[in-house]
């Protein structure tokens, strides 16, 4: 059995950031985003922004990278890549400057041949219909709408002008407001022109002297305006799915919704099903812009970005997700236990079939050689990517343990590496642009030994990376038989340019031996257009709870995992819809379901 855990296990491309906000500081983190997955001749091949190539697969579990041309926009967001008539066609963001295509028929090896551009456009895709004929979409902005073309296939030109599909409504769509847990509505012009001018003054900085480019961004801080952008269309059944992302990439609620039309230039109606691809909650959150396909054996698939946002707000992972469109036509992605690990089936596949195993580690005693105040190493178990324990130095002494409290049927290991503050010179050129970066071209490599142990005397060799050429810094191992363990010892640590360890989570999967919860309490109440509140009750039983809701007791597509009782607010609903709300308990044993009910 092959299984995999989110975010995917590759290698993730260290970005140096010269941010004019940061007066010539570099913000360094990792980065990938935006994600384009496409089959291609058999194979599954996979586009993120800023990571200088692809990453290719044969079954959506194992990626080997690959580095892409310098001619093609590394550079750029968004990739975009689509195949027609035996070519995949690339392209990506460019917003000052004619963005140009790429066509080729080898994707690793090229060569590729250049369309010349004849306008610039920003989270690029392109759309081939089933007659032929082919279509654009293009958009990201909290001012513009997302918009639509029909081009011409030969010379990829537009042949007529472009179309406003999606603009953002955050006062009737709750998942499109920003801010943690869809927070905040948009602000008057008043109050952002008061916190532009505070901004401006504390900054130290003469307001002429700041570039002109930079002011705009600036009152965009404040503005909280929802991001509509990452378009990405599908077509079944005949309809037309125009999916895009929202409120904005920073934030826990990062998703994507979806339109519905019978013409792939609209007009379109907002699905009943929204948002498709949501999930603020668990370890790491975030589902927005992305894309969707069908894999060889039929099955749909969602991949999107995922956030961290701590070094930089442009810190981001990848995930992938089940996907479908169920009996209604309604397009669905299940995201409950969204980052635990999952089976991978050669064949059709049950998009809700839930984890492969249960969560061990959550909350667990943990200690270390050393640590830094403020990173201790219970942070490593607290289930929170933005959270993470730090030793004191680098060097090959320090250690983390964990102590499960019990021996446990352990099957699975995901180790996520975090980065905190570097402070390094940037290792090459900052190439020029609207993000002015560079993208470290050399392979980093991140290297550890994990030992278990039943009793704390006898450890064995679970993983050794000691002498690994990889960069995997959220690197999954299953242990398919399982293994009999109360301890886990992660030492040997060496990460990317001599930094000390940073572990956000050393994450534990298998099963335990005692009773899943009962069936949990709970009631939920709409508290307005677009929130509700879910009251969960204390017991001694639960690690923690899936929070679900939908429009229908049996299309309870959207999930929240919290692992503590008391009051959760949700702030996705859509103005005048309907509701229904069910919670699910889980601990070290199982998953035990609770009774859905009509949002009142």
């Amino acid at each position: 059995m092959k299984y995999y855990c989110n975010p995917i296990n590759v290698n993730y491309r260290y970005q140096f950031n010269a941010d004019p906000r940061q007066h010539g500081k570099l913000k360094i983190c990792r980065e990938a985003a935006d994600p384009s997955l496409i089959c291609f001749e058999g194979r599954y091949y996979l586009f993120a922004s800023m990571t200088l190539g692809v990453w290719v697969s044969d079954d959506l579990v194992t990626w080997e990278n690959h580095r892409l041309p310098k001619e093609l926009p590394l550079y750029d967001y968004a990739p975009d890549v689509r195949v027609m008539n035996g070519y995949v066609y690339f392209c990506a963001s460019r917003r000052e400057e004619n963005c140009d295509r790429y066509r080729t028929k080898d994707i690793l090896n090229g060569p590729y041949e250049k369309i010349e551009g004849n306008f610039p456009f920003w989270d690029p895709n392109l759309f081939i219909d089933t007659d032929g004929r082919v279509y654009f979409y293009w958009g990201c902005s909290n001012a513009m709408p997302i918009y639509g073309v029909e081009l011409d296939p030969e010379t990829m030109l537009p042949k007529r002008e472009k179309t406003a599909l999606i603009e953002g409504r955050p006062f009737e769509i709750g998942y499109e407001r920003v801010g943690e847990n869809n927070s905040l509505f948009p602000a008057s012009e008043e109050e952002v022109e008061a916190k532009y001018q505070a901004f401006v003054k504390a900054q130290g900085i003469p307001e002429q002297f700041l570039p002109e480019n930079v002011k705009p961004l600036i009152r965009g801080m404040f503005t909280n305006k929802p991001f509509i952008e990452g378009a990405w269309m599908d077509k079944h059944e005949g309809k037309y799915y125009l999916q895009y992302a929202a409120p904005g990439t920073q934030y826990n609620t990062y998703s994507d919704g979806v339109y519905v039309s019978e013409h792939p230039l609209g007009p379109f109606r907002l699905a009943e099903n929204n948002p498709y691809s949501y999930r603020p909650g668990g370890f790491l959150p975030g589902a927005g812009h992305g894309s969707t396909m069908q894999d060889t054996h039929g099955n749909w698939w969602h991949t999107a970005t995922m956030r961290i946002s701590k070094n930089h707000d442009f810190e981001r992972r990848v995930g992938l997700w089940p996907a479908g469109f169920d009996k209604d036509g309604e397009l669905f992605c299940c995201q409950s236990y969204g980052d635990w690990p999952h089976e991978m089936t050669d064949g059709p596949q049950d998009p809700f079939r839930g984890p492969a195993f249960m969560l061990l580690s959550a909350g667990k005693k943990v200690q270390a050689t050393s640590f830094i105040p403020g990173h201790e190493p219970e942070k490593a178990v607290e289930e929170n990517v933005q959270t993470w324990w730090k030793a004191g130095a680098a060097g090959p002494r320090e250690c983390l343990t964990l102590d499960l409290g019990k021996c446990y049927d352990v099957h699975a290991v995901q180790i996520n590496f975090a980065d905190d503050a570097l402070d390094i010179p940037c290792p090459g050129q900052i190439r020029p642009g609207s993000q002015a970066r560079y993208i470290e071209e050399a392979d980093t490599r991140t290297r550890y030994l994990l030992e278990g142990s039943a009793d704390g005397e006898n450890w064995k060799v679970l993983v050794d990376k000691r002498q690994a050429e990889t960069d995997l810094s959220h690197d999954f191992t299953v242990f398919e038989e399982g293994l009999s363990l109360k301890f886990l010892r992660l030492k040997e640590m060496e990460l990317p340019y001599g930094q000390a360890p940073c572990v956000s989570g050393l994450r534990v999967f298998g099963f335990g031996d005692g009773k899943a919860p009962a069936v949990p309490d709970f009631e939920a109440v709409r508290t307005g257009d677009l929130d509700m509140e879910v009251t969960l009750k204390t017991r001694t039983d639960v690690l923690g709870y899936n929070i679900l809701f939908g429009s229908a007791s049996d299309k309870l597509y959207h999930s929240v995992m919290v692992f503590t009782a008391g009051t959760q607010r949700i702030g996705a609903l859509i103005k005048g819809r309907k509701y229904y709300v069910r919670v699910d308990a889980f601990n070290e044993n199982g998953i035990t379901e609770g009774k859905a009910v009509p949002l009142d």
